[in-house]
């Protein structure tokens, strides 16, 4: 089984690649189309250079790798992806070839969170519009996509993710819910910037308290997002 993991920035996607990384049974990649999207858009991320250098940044061999052999050992495979990387120009057919999963979390925590290592982030940065878009492009060419949440997640761990392999045809293993401190193998090279909490846990945090209070630009973008989250809340598990 090959799994893409669809969510935009500062949305537990670490910790689900961490914790599907945990199982045997499984092999997982950190956003291969990073560098590809940052050589496509110019765009002066953190790490950029270091970035480009570790990946490859021709999108189409990217594309291939990722629906191509799996290995005995790890017959399932785990993709972390970034909406907001699947720009013109990156290839979308492959998409048809693996379970699509949706990792959704309110526009608020990902506006604040995002914002705290990215300056001015904009509506194109946080990935909502291209989640929605990318979600009714699987559903349009007959896909089943699943929408999970990840607050969801943090509250009651073993029940969603019992609930997600359920709704993938996946069996559950107990492995997916603790994983060694200090990362895995496979971060990408960005990890140094972005990856420092998640770096020090062995599992999922807590249930996440109140929204948090946004400066009026801010509260604009997150407001901007919402119409794509409600979307996609109104179909998760």
């Amino acid at each position: 089984m090959r799994i893409a993991m669809w969510s935009g920035p500062r949305n537990l996607s670490t910790a689900m690649m961490y914790s599907f990384g945990a199982r045997p049974d499984f092999a997982v990649v950190d956003e291969p189309f990073y560098a590809a999207y940052l050589k496509l858009t110019g765009l002066n991320h953190p790490m950029r250079d270091e970035i480009l250098a570790s990946q490859p940044t021709d999108p189409d061999l990217v594309a291939k790798a990722i629906v191509g052999p799996i290995s005995a050992q790890k017959p399932h495979f785990y993709q972390k992806h970034m909406t907001q990387h699947m720009i013109p120009g990156i290839p979308r057919d492959w998409m048809t070839e693996v379970v699509n999963v949706f990792l959704i979390r309110h526009p608020a925590r990902v506006v604040a969170s995002f914002g705290a290592k990215y300056d001015n982030p904009t509506l194109t940065d946080i990935g909502f519009l291209q989640q929605a878009e990318l979600y009714d492009e699987v559903t349009v060419a007959g896909g089943n996509p699943v929408v999970i949440d990840s607050s969801d997640i943090r509250r009651n761990p073993e029940v969603m993710l019992r609930r997600l392999c359920h709704a993938i045809g996946l069996g559950f293993d107990t492995a997916m819910l603790a994983w060694p401190v200090g990362g895995h193998a496979q971060d990408g090279v960005w990890a140094a910037h972005w990856y420092g909490a998640v770096h020090a846990s062995t599992g999922f945090a807590p249930a996440e308290g109140p929204l948090p209070t946004l400066t009026p630009d801010r509260a604009e973008l997150a407001a901007q997002a919402m119409p794509s989250y409600e979307k996609l809340a109104a179909v998760k598990l």
